[in-house]
């Protein structure tokens, strides 16, 4: 296959085989530059065609809960008392610009994924 931009489905499809066929290329050969190029191609298709939003920010702080096996009190230390960390995970209070930063420095939590907008109260 001669490398080219990916711009249609069957392309990508084609791409993805040869992809397949060169993951055990040996380091610096011909063929692993072939896999690298080729997986740049396949992931700008896939972005411009198939894009992934970032995770609402309840979602994201609850899944890094999850991951890092942490409890709602281990939130505290970053929401607030319990009373607040029900309410900012129940969707009853937004996070605060400091909630967010306490968020993104003591868990990692991407801070773009934590300023996105999300609903709160009834709208939730």
């Amino acid at each position: 296959m001669k490398l080219k931009p990916i711009k249609t489905k069957a392309a990508c499809k084609e791409a993805l085989k040869e992809i397949s066929e060169l993951l055990n290329a040996p380091p610096g050969s011909s063929e692993a530059d072939r896999l690298e190029v080729l997986s740049i191609l396949v992931e700008a298709y896939e972005d411009e065609h198939h894009p992934i939003d970032p995770p609402d920010p309840i979602e994201a702080i609850k899944f890094r809960v999850e991951q890092q096996g942490l409890t709602r009190r281990d939130l505290e230390a970053y929401i607030g008392s319990r009373a607040r960390v029900s309410e900012v995970l129940n969707r009853k209070r937004p996070l605060s610009v400091e909630m967010i930063r306490r968020l993104h420095k003591g868990l990692g939590i991407p801070a773009e994924v934590l300023i996105r907008p999300y609903k709160t109260g009834k709208a939730a």
